[in-house]
């Protein structure tokens, strides 16, 4: 897993590298965007809220807790669920108000570092979901959650810094 995480780590530094070496290039013609859509905040709160619900469902978990592992383990698969839901209408609010992916560049950006993280949180949903829906063996179960636990907090932390790039370097 932690080689995956690098390898994930590595290409979305690598999509900030372009996105800062592009906006800060002379007459590149970099139009900010004009407003980065609310739901976003919004969201970013509840990916939040849905680790700290995983790390509640883990503390069930190791205390041999199954209906209360499996409870916050379902609230953060649901927050999940609403994180990628909220993606898809913070696509539409910009895409109403006429931004598109080939709008400018850092339209671009914005679409493809977002979509880049939803695809990657849309296998944490499947994996929230594997976990959830399997027998209750607790030594197969406890590998799998903690490396599904590992890999959702890593993609939390990877849309905070996502986020805070796209507000803080428009």
């Amino acid at each position: 897993m932690a080689m995956a995480l690098a390898g994930i780590l590595m290409f979305f530094m690598a999509l900030v590298s372009a996105y800062v070496v592009r906006k800060g290039m002379p007459h590149s013609g970099w139009v900010a965007l004009p407003t980065l859509p609310r739901v976003l905040w919004l969201n970013t709160c509840v990916l939040i809220a849905s680790s700290i619900a995983l790390a509640r469902s883990r503390q069930r978990f190791r205390a041999s807790d199954q209906a209360g592992f499996r409870r916050w383990w379902s609230v953060a698969t649901t927050l999940g669920i609403l994180f990628l839901i909220g993606q898809v209408v913070a696509w539409r609010e910009l895409a109403a108000s006429g931004v598109y992916l080939a709008t400018n560049a850092s339209s671009s950006f914005f679409y493809l570092l977002t979509a880049a993280h939803g695809a990657y949180l849309l296998g944490g949903v499947i994996a929230l979901l594997w976990v959830l829906l399997r027998p209750a063996r607790r030594l197969a179960r406890g590998t799998a959650t903690e490396v599904v636990v590992l890999y959702w907090h890593f993609m939390d932390a990877i849309w905070v810094f996502l986020f805070l790039i796209l507000v803080f370097m428009r």
